[in-house]
């Protein structure tokens, strides 16, 4: 017999979600959901959308029209840091460390947006505080050692290659305690062998309990890890749905694979 699904509310839904910048229309009519627990891609050309959307997502961009919700609840307008707080994460297309402080200086600060105590109780050193900042700790290795960078964590972020500054930015990302962690390409300028390590990390998130959303221009990434693909291009869903469906599908095909791939 089948295990009943215990679970079938989305955890993200966007709903006819518009963005214009003056006369430019960067996201269309967009609607599609995101299930607890998926891995689910968004693909298209360069100019198609993608980090536009991601911004909206995260409050740094304010939507035209439609709606956001996040565990049922609308989100729209809502500041990127009452966003992370409600538990949406993201990582960048560019990395932004902090080169001058250490790898888990640099998750420590990714964790800071789950304090408690306020600059009056930090500055009194209340016993309160210490008991955050070994917290805080804490979590940053937890999220160093997921990751596979906690024997880094005394070194400067700033001496990582790019790889491991990506994967830093994850960790980053990871110590707000997340629901939903949308990652903006990264495997951007990673070698295959980097780019595997991204994709364990990736399952590995989504194994720890956490939900993926990913932008990414590697197919081979994308076609390996995620449950369902959403494509867009110019600001439009052209397709939706697993991948053995939407590589086969000749819109997404015209639009941006060009040919239709055979992925082993």
């Amino acid at each position: 017999m089948d295990k009943e699904r215990i679970v079938t509310s989305p955890l993200l839904e966007t709903s006819r979600l518009r963005k214009f910048f003056g006369g430019l229309m960067a996201v269309a009519d967009l609607s599609f959901t995101v299930m607890p627990g998926q891995i689910k891609a968004i693909i298209g050309p360069n100019g198609a959308g993608k980090t536009t959307l991601f911004n909206i997502i995260t409050g740094i961009f304010p939507p035209t029209g439609g709606t956001i919700r996040f565990k049922g609840k609308e989100i729209n307008g809502k500041k990127p840091h009452r966003i992370a707080q409600k538990g949406i994460s993201r990582t960048f297309q560019t990395v932004e460390l902090f080169g001058n402080m250490t790898v888990l200086e640099n998750v420590m600060v990714g964790r800071h947006i789950r304090s408690k105590m306020g600059l009056i109780q930090s500055g009194l050193r209340l016993p309160g505080v210490k008991r955050e900042e070994r917290s805080i700790l804490e979590t940053a290795r937890e999220k160093l050692d997921l990751v596979g960078l906690i024997q880094k964590a005394n070194e400067p972020a700033s001496g990582l290659p790019l790889g491991e500054r990506k994967i830093l930015e994850v960790a980053r990302a990871l110590a707000t305690d997340p629901e939903l962690i949308l990652l903006d390409e990264p495997a951007a300028g990673l070698n295959e062998t980097e780019m595997l390590r991204i994709a364990e990390i990736i399952r590995k998130i989504r194994k720890s309990g956490m939900t993926v959303l990913l932008v990414e221009h590697h197919m081979d990434l994308v076609m390996d890890i995620s449950d369902e693909i959403v494509v867009l291009n110019y600001g439009q869903k052209i397709a939706e749905g697993p991948p053995e469906e939407v590589k086969k599908d000749q819109k997404v095909i015209d639009a941006y694979l060009g040919v239709e791939i055979e992925y082993a």
